[in-house]
């Protein structure tokens, strides 16, 4: 099912997706160009694909536990495809996992081969989940959108979001601010401003400064009203 209309649903896929897939193209890119005898270099890589197995593991579980019940509650099989594809990507990760463990046991001069197998695994379990995202932001959303008001959509997102940890939100966070578009940047910053702790504010603001060009970060303290950003 495609969606049609031209009035904007609350999409609770849209921007976990794009820090999803910045993390996944980095991760891969940096797979790609590692020296794998380079110790240094071979850390730097493996932490990078070690943080994106960790971070796409906690990110299914959450949709299996919020989203996909929430499908079947009102359109019965719908999510069931899907469930089975993040079973698929769970023996995925552990295949990831395993691949690091093997580099990690290998002395850095004969690591090149394992290097590139975990390339090469890492690139077919990007390539699964660009599809995997496709199907949800469209065939998923249909059907939350057909069965559900935007009320309803942005209760079962908070219920998500309320429950990840401090850890998971400030990667969420360093991922989908720096990829998302001005205007959905604004918008989760303002939902921040609004709720959160200012310290949590400051900080979150403190580590996208660093991550966007100087003229989006003038753009977004201007939308956000912070002047005394502004003339900093």
């Amino acid at each position: 099912m495609q969606n049609t209309t031209t009035t904007a649903r609350h999409n609770m896929y849209a921007v976990i997706h794009k820090g999803l897939r910045a993390m996944m193209g980095e991760a891969l890119s940096a797979a790609g160009r590692c020296d794998w005898s380079d110790a240094a270099d071979s850390g730097r890589t493996l932490a990078a694909v070690r943080e994106l197995a960790d971070f796409c593991a906690s990110h299914l579980a959450h949709e299996n536990e919020f989203v996909h019940p929430a499908m079947e509650a009102r359109a019965p099989t719908t999510a069931m495809a899907a469930t089975q594809e993040h079973v698929e990507h769970v023996a995925a990760i552990e295949r990831l996992r395993t691949q690091m463990a093997l580099i990690e046991a290998l002395d850095p001069c004969v690591r090149t081969v394992a290097g590139e197998a975990l390339y090469r695994e890492l690139a077919t379990f990007v390539g699964d989940n660009f599809l995997h995202m496709h199907d949800e932001e469209t065939r998923h959303n249909a059907v939350l959108w057909a069965t559900y008001s935007d009320a309803e959509l942005q209760a079962i997102h908070q219920a998500l979001v309320s429950s990840l940890s401090p850890d998971e939100m400030r990667q969420a966070m360093r991922w989908m601010l720096p990829n998302a578009s001005h205007q959905e940047r604004v918008e989760l910053l303002g939902g921040m401003r609004g709720n959160a702790p200012a310290a949590v504010f400051d900080a979150t603001m403190g580590m996208l400064r660093g991550l966007i060009s100087a003229a989006d970060w003038q753009k977004l303290i201007l939308a956000l009203q912070l002047e005394t950003a502004a003339a900093a």
